[in-house]
């Protein structure tokens, strides 16, 4: 079979810009790209550095670092802390332990309600054995998206006291709680059976809770708490 002549013609290849950049341009615009990457997938190790109290001001003297990269709250009176950057995606790892019917939780996605309150999704740490909110059950029990949805059956919790590892991770709308390396409690917050869950909590009332994006926040309930090794890593 004889080749069209018309067909003959050589293709034109264009070369990206990139490539007829200086070598020095091209490097230093490589090196930029491989460490927005790295920087995006990097966990930060929170401390006290990264909070406020909910007026904007330092920590109080009622929250303490100690050592091994542990924040120590020491009871009723400290307020809760607020995290000075938000975040929309992301997975939050820590150790917690709490005393003898204590009670405490970490919050996100937290925002200032109704121009006074500050209000966010909670994971539950808890005394479930001993605290008189822990005993109601439920939402209200480690691990929970805190009087929301409650945690599955059977979750490995270690008693107060001892030190229990925990995680958050949030993913377009997604959210799911951690304890000690098993999946304990998700939601998806883009859901009709989202709002009817919030429409029967506490929160029903609160316009613009958990809006998909806002502050983190270590929360104070008068009882004595230990944070250690705070990860975050934004997505």
């Amino acid at each position: 079979m004889k080749k069209d002549a018309g067909n003959s013609a050589r293709t034109t290849f264009h070369a990206p810009t990139f490539l007829f950049l200086p070598t020095t341009m091209r490097t230093l615009l490589s090196l930029l790209a491989l460490a927005t990457i790295a920087t995006a997938a990097e966990p930060v190790h929170l401390t006290l550095a990264d909070f406020t109290d909910a007026k904007g001001e330092p920590p109080s003297s009622g929250w303490v670092t100690e050592g091994d990269n542990t924040i120590h709250l020491a009871g009723k009176g400290a307020g809760a802390l607020i995290s000075k950057n938000e975040y929309s995606n992301f997975e939050l790892e820590w150790e917690w332990k709490v005393n003898a019917k204590g009670n405490n939780g970490i919050k996100y996605w937290v925002a200032k309600i109704g121009g006074k309150e500050w209000l966010g999704i909670e994971y539950q740490m808890i005394d479930d054995s001993g605290h008189p909110d822990g005993l109601k059950g439920g939402s209200h029990t480690t691990a929970s998206i805190y009087d929301i949805k409650e945690p599955v059956a059977g979750k490995a919790v270690k008693p107060a006291g001892e030190w229990n590892t925990s995680k958050i991770i949030v993913q377009d709308g997604k959210i799911q709680h951690w304890l000690n390396g098993a999946l304990a409690c998700e939601a998806d917050t883009t859901t009709p059976e989202w709002k009817e869950r919030i429409a029967k909590s506490k929160f029903k009332n609160k316009e613009g809770f958990a809006p998909g994006s806002g502050k983190i926040m270590l929360t104070e309930h008068g009882d004595e708490t230990w944070f250690r090794n705070i990860k975050l890593t934004a997505k």
